[in-house]
């Protein structure tokens, strides 16, 4: 078994002129450069309408039969935007609303969010899918360093807060067989390993509460991206292979100083223009089991969407590994068993 791959994101990708103006047709934009799979966003109604989705299973075999015919499968059914409207703290309703139907108070925006994110759990289960990639959403994100002090207590309420939203969620998921994946990232409240651990012991380590992998905001936040596998491996469901790069200098670092992203410290890069040591990410989830999809999320400050497609299929095909099953040497050993191990030993 191997990683699967390349794959796609289509989020970044989508606009309302041809190619890239509904799935037909940026699935065979993305099918031409070398993709197998798309991620899709359930937010975007060019590419799907989820409602449809997660109320008709004719509706999705149609969907599933459109991308065969271009060579192509779902790789997963995306809810981030919506995960992160489930936990919102209300400063930030007005620059998250995009994200939902205006007017929606916190009550209604988070009934709404559970209503998206369980018809896309309903949808993927429909598609045949394992795996919903999310941002957690969260309510301390604002106090992610601890000036003032932290009153004893509060990151903990917040997390109580947070494992009651995304339990009915999680409920369902791990009735359909689907995995919660959540994309480990700032400005939501689950952003590296410490926090989803706090969120599993919140969540009583609820089995459907997993890992989508992507390098780039651990590098952007100079953790051990490669331990991290070895840690967490076992939880990680999805993977987003994004690139970056984290140059400080005398005027700034991790925290990027208000500056854009192309004059930021920390930057994503198009694939092989960052830091991320590839080889070892894909050889690590490799020995950790992990046989999803490698999809191509692109957010460069530098190319353009185009040239990263086109050098993102390419590369992530490079990089996949097909895991062997015998051992390099097998051809120099021998039938054994316990009496000639003895002997090898001197023991008899």
């Amino acid at each position: 078994m191997s990683i699967k791959g390349p794959g796609i994101f289509l989020a970044q990708f989508l606009r309302d002129e041809p190619p890239f103006d509904n799935l037909e047709n940026i699935g065979k934009w993305a099918a031409g450069l070398g993709y197998k799979g798309v991620q899709v966003p359930t937010w975007d109604t060019r590419v799907i309408d989820l409602d449809r989705a997660a109320g008709s299973k004719d509706y999705c075999d149609e969907m599933r039969g459109l991308l065969q015919e271009i060579g192509l499968e779902a790789t997963e059914l995306s809810a981030h935007l919506q995960g992160q409207v489930l936990a919102m703290h209300p400063a930030y309703a007005i620059a998250f609303q995009p994200f939902y139907p205006a007017g929606l108070e916190d009550q209604a925006r988070t009934e709404w969010a559970v209503d998206r994110l369980k018809k896309t759990v309903v949808a993927s289960a429909n598609m045949g899918l394992t795996s919903v990639p999310v941002l957690s959403g969260g309510f301390a994100w604002h106090m992610v360093y601890p000036w003032p002090q932290r009153p004893e207590g509060l990151i903990g309420e917040a997390f109580k807060e947070l494992a009651r939203r995304w339990k009915p969620v999680l409920d369902l998921a791990g009735e359909n067989g689907i995995s919660i994946s959540y994309e480990l990232h700032p400005g939501s409240d689950l952003y590296d390993g410490s926090t989803f651990e706090m969120f599993l012991e919140f969540s009583n380590d609820h089995p459907a509460a997993c890992i989508c992998y992507d390098p780039s905001h651990f590098l952007l936040q100079q953790l051990d991206y490669l331990d991290f596998i070895r840690l967490y491996g076992e939880r990680i469901r999805s993977f987003h292979v994004k690139d970056a790069e984290f140059r400080p200098s005398g005027s700034q670092g991790v925290y990027g100083g208000y500056q854009s992203w192309a004059k930021r410290a920390g930057r994503f890069r198009s694939l092989g223009d960052g830091q991320v040591d590839f080889p070892q990410v894909f050889t690590l989830l490799t020995e950790a089991g992990y046989t999803g999809w490698a999809v191509l999320e692109w957010e460069c400050c530098v190319k353009s969407p185009e040239q990263g497609a086109r050098e993102g299929a390419p590369f992530i095909a490079r990089h996949l590994i097909e895991s062997t099953e015998v051992a390099f040497d097998d051809f120099a050993g021998g039938g054994t068993d316990v009496q000639r191990n003895r002997k090898i030993l001197g023991l008899d």
